[in-house]
């Protein structure tokens, strides 16, 4: 009954994280996003990661696999020049951002990366799957 009535100011007693979701969303409008986006999608025979990764060269991309753990970092430095000017307003970021994944189920070997127009894209075909071997045993 409470989801029914039109206030947006308004605690709703279904959901009582949400006053503290919404806050944090007004609260940090403002804020780029750190980190980067990624979709990773199944191809039948493989995974295809897609990060976007724009304004990064190829350079500042390290890709690590230890563990079964794949980790992506990137980070872009300030320079020098920048650090003079008198911004009004500064969007861009400037740090290390980094993502991992779970590589477990992955032919890690096979894994093939390609970097264009801020896209990072990752190939990374499935393990075979392990199929049980069954055998008639003979009686003596």
């Amino acid at each position: 009954m409470f989801e029914m009535i039109p206030f947006a100011h308004r605690v709703s007693f279904a959901d009582p994280f949400r006053a503290f979701d919404d806050m944090q969303r007004s609260f940090f409008s403002d804020q780029p996003t750190l980190g980067f986006r990624t979709d990773v999608i199944d191809t039948g025979e493989a995974y295809k990661l897609v990060s976007e990764l724009p304004g990064f060269k190829k350079e500042d991309i390290n890709i690590d696999i230890e563990n079964d753990v794949l980790t992506i970092s990137v980070e872009r430095k300030q320079d020098e020049e920048d650090k003079q000017l008198n911004y009004i307003k500064r969007e861009r970021v400037y740090g290390s951002f980094s993502r991992s994944f779970d590589v477990s189920g992955v032919e890690v070997n096979d894994i093939k990366a390609s970097y264009a127009d801020g896209i990072l894209t990752l190939i990374m075909p499935k393990k075979a799957e392990l199929k049980p071997v069954s055998r008639k045993l003979a009686i003596e």
